[in-house]
């Protein structure tokens, strides 16, 4: 199975400038989440294992716009 870190570019995290990494959610979506703080983007679903790669492809253009969601106060 493709390795999804290995096939995305990702930024630092937009928050805190840590580790980012794609994580995958039982074969139905992915998103990217900051190892730091704990920050990430909204889940990508997709249905087919085509379908995977043009998912965190899209989570990590999110990440790296710096549209990701925070459990920080006033978030």
């Amino acid at each position: 199975m493709l390795d999804l870190n290995e096939s995305v570019e990702l930024l630092d995290c937009p928050r805190c400038h840590g580790v980012g990494v794609v994580e995958e959610e039982n074969g139905w979506c992915v998103y990217v989440s900051c190892l730091d703080c704990g920050c990430h983007t909204a889940e990508v679903g997709y249905n087919t294992p085509e379908e995977r790669l043009e998912a965190a492809k899209t989570a990590a253009s999110r990440w790296n716009i710096g549209k990701v969601i925070s459990s920080e106060p006033d978030e």
